[in-house]
């Protein structure tokens, strides 16, 4: 297998472009993953806590094959409404569903509680989701604090005082000569992230003298938690120019949540919504089994690199 593209994304997968808009002030923002095409997707909900928007279109028995892009919004159930705009953009173009009277756009969505790190009064809207739509190109590579990820935090198992910056994280794989692998990922856990590679915290609970405080412990052996019910969530978005059919979609979403649990210790809790999306843009033929372990590593780097790069560090 491929190494990960140290400076890869999501947007290394052919028909696939990003683009993200914020409220640095407000500690909010959203972002929008459109599919040139039209693409084969697939969903799988792991956590306890999940805020979300037309996932049922990617799952079988359903009448719509091909959804138009995904999108990542903060502002907790409030965000959702910032699909809209994303859904305006595309109208615009041309793309979406085809029925009798217009081309309706089809863009599942999830978000991310950030309300209390910011101005829970402002949250993404349609305006915001259609500037994200707007700035989407095969060239974002934007990684930490934009986007969707501009008020992601990492370990609140001691309330938000003692949390770190999460943020968006990305990166590719090339599998053979023509099929890519890419991910994308918004992190807001409640618990910390780990290097798989070293199994060492790089963000997460801090005490009071400023080391780790190790989330999953705390929660085993003490000191008590003071935990921010429905205030967590990591979103994953994989991609590949591999053909999917839905279900081999949903497999490869997940099998990419193998990766979110190497890197973020504890996951999947009660108080975390983590979705997991997977999406194919091509039809190139590959092994299922190929596209799902790539999305397990793709999705473990992607959130060590969210965090780094929040931290202002190399990724």
């Amino acid at each position: 297998m491929s190494e990960l593209s140290s400076a890869g994304s999501i947007s290394d997968v052919p028909g696939v472009r990003v683009g993200h808009a914020q409220n640095v002030d407000a500690r909010t923002g959203c972002t929008a993953v459109l599919f040139d095409d039209g693409a084969v997707g697939g969903v799988d909900v792991r956590g306890s806590a999940p805020g979300t928007h037309e996932i049922e279109t990617l799952k079988p028995v359903r009448l719509v094959e091909r959804v138009h892009g995904v999108f990542l919004t903060g502002g907790s159930a409030f965000g959702l409404g910032a699909v809209a705009g994303v859904q305006r953009y595309l109208e615009e173009q041309g793309i979406g569903f085809d029925t009798s009277a217009c081309k309706v756009p089809i863009v599942p969505a999830a978000v991310i509680y950030d309300l209390a790190v910011g101005d829970a009064s402002v949250r993404p809207g349609p305006d915001m989701g259609y500037a994200a739509a707007i700035a989407a190109s095969r060239e974002e590579s934007g990684e930490g604090l934009v986007g969707a990820g501009t008020g992601a935090t990492v370990g609140k198992m001691m309330g938000y005082e003692n949390a770190m910056p999460g943020g968006v994280g990305t990166c590719s794989m090339k599998l053979g000569e023509d099929v890519v692998v890419g991910a994308l990922a918004i992190v807001n856990p409640l618990g910390d992230v780990r290097d798989p590679e070293t199994g060492e915290i790089v963000a997460g609970a801090r005490g009071q003298d400023g080391g780790y405080l190790d989330s999953a412990r705390c929660i085993l052996h003490g000191p008590e938690p003071t935990l921010a019910p429905s205030s967590n969530t990591t979103l994953v978005v994989v991609a590949t120019n591999a053909g999917l059919t839905k279900e081999q979609a949903i497999k490869v979403a997940q099998m990419s949540q193998d990766g979110l649990s190497r890197a973020i210790s504890p996951a999947h809790t009660m108080f975390d919504g983590d979705v997991s999306f997977a999406f194919s843009t091509g039809a190139l033929d590959t092994d299922v089994n190929r596209i799902g372990v790539a999305a397990a590593c793709l999705t473990a780097r992607a959130i060590v690199r969210a965090v780094k790069a929040a931290a202002g560090g190399s990724a």
